[in-house]
């Protein structure tokens, strides 16, 4: 174990300032507490890594698969980009739409879920007076592209207000399903909201849609490897989802599916030689999404590799992973609930490996020093050595704090921070 709750300074004076009070050494995190998992990953063992929500992390085993991959991509550019590709990218294509759910002639990648989400949304012709249909609960960038396409045909974006806390999954379904029109064109829906880490009852938001001819747009950017994912029986006009979060991917791995009679309308974001090659062995959508230009293709190329590691880290592999990290959740989200002393913010059949807790109960201070919200964030980090969003929500609680679990992450962790959290707050 390593040091991570000493405060600056210490190390200079060779003697720590005990600033523990009630809550005791374990209270400011003096250690990592990391699992023994860790070792897989190069996190900085000096910090207790609590936001595996945001980027991910990828495990050293998958980066050293992409290195070899770029080595091999180096000594021969010609040779992998125009001759090997190909194949490469089907195969990797078929095994990650095994995980998924879906044909894979039916998936393309995309460097990330945003990238999906503004894909579908420029590929689509709207008009003056139709509407997209959204909660307040979209992700932030998906929310811009979403206004963006609106304000340039006149039509309008109906983000429905969703509560948090919330009640029930019914609260959630009907909400939405309240905003619906027959000016309704698209639905743009969170399958696991990033602000919030709400999973969405979105098998049902999908098919109450469809019933009144809506097609939906599943923003699933943490679906893949957080919750058991079967795209087909979710049924949804498009999904895109990011692989470098909880599959653990490299960074620019993400997926895209088109239901197979939509795809003639989608287009790439940048058109390139696909749009005209002569090619008939496969679809124009996956000759158009299969090149888009010269990347560094690896990072998607790694998938099935990530798949594979996480997998293999547990007897029960992926199952049993998934159902580690949501106890895992689960349990965290039980300390900070009892430590701020707030009832939990949604049920817990909507949790799956992110959680939030409202930061509403009281003022947290640093010495003597009354803390806004927005530099509790920087004080957990610097000081106290957590890695783990404070964020801020409109129309609810004045900031939550939401919280990851990956298999590196233990319930010692959250303890500590809990401690650190109730510390503060009596301060």
């Amino acid at each position: 174990m390593t040091l991570m709750g000493r405060r600056r300074g210490e190390e200079e004076s060779g003697k720590p300032r005990d600033t523990r009070g009630a809550a005791g050494a374990r209270g400011l995190g003096e250690r990592s507490g990391a699992s023994e998992f860790v070792r897989h990953w190069s996190l900085d063992p000096d910090v207790a890594f609590l936001n595996h929500g945001s980027f991910g992390a990828c495990p050293i085993p998958v980066l050293e698969a992409q290195t070899r991959l770029r080595d091999r991509l180096e000594r021969g550019p010609v040779q992998f980009l125009l001759r090997e590709l190909d194949d490469l990218a089907t195969s990797a294509r078929a095994e990650t739409a095994t995980f998924v759910g879906v044909d894979p002639d039916d998936l393309v990648f995309v460097p990330n879920a945003t990238t999906g989400v503004n894909t579908i949304l420029r590929s689509l012709s709207f008009e003056a007076g139709d509407e997209l249909l959204t909660t307040s609960h979209e992700y932030n960038a998906c929310r811009n592209a979403m206004d963006f396409v609106a304000g340039r045909s006149g039509a309008r974006v109906v983000a429905v207000d969703l509560p948090f806390p919330v009640g029930s999954l019914d609260e959630v379904v009907e909400r939405l399903l309240d905003g619906a029109s027959d000016r309704t064109r698209i639905a743009v829906v969170d399958h696991i909201t990033s602000l919030t880490g709400m999973v969405m009852p979105i098998t049902r938001i999908v098919r109450a849609l469809a019933e009144r001819g809506i097609d939906t747009l599943v923003d699933g950017a943490h679906g893949p490897g957080m919750i058991p994912l079967d795209i087909t029986d979710i049924a949804p006009a498009y999904y895109t989802g990011n692989c470098h979060k909880w599959l653990c991917a490299p960074k620019g791995a993400a997926i895209l599916y088109v239901r197979c009679d939509l795809q003639p309308s989608i287009r790439p974001l940048a058109i390139s030689h696909g749009a005209n090659s002569k090619r008939t062995d496969v679809s124009r959508f996956q000759l158009e999404f299969g090149w888009t230009g010269t990347i560094d293709p690896t990072a998607y190329l790694c998938i099935p590799e990530s798949i594979r590691f996480m997998g293999s880290l547990l007897p029960g592999g992926w199952p049993e992973l998934m159902e580690r990290n949501r106890d895992l959740a689960l349990r965290a989200r039980g300390l900070l609930c009892e430590a701020l002393d707030v009832a939990p913010a949604c049920p817990d059949e909507m949790i799956g490996t992110l959680a939030s807790v409202p930061l509403s109960a009281g003022t947290f201070h640093f010495t003597t020093t009354a803390l806004a919200f927005d530099e509790l964030d920087t004080v957990l980090r610097e000081e106290y050595r957590f890695e783990v969003p404070v964020l801020a929500y409109p129309d609810g609680p004045s900031s939550i704090i939401r919280i990851a679990a990956q298999i590196y992450n233990t319930t010692e962790q959250y303890a500590a921070l809990a401690d650190t959290l109730k510390m503060l707050l009596r301060r």
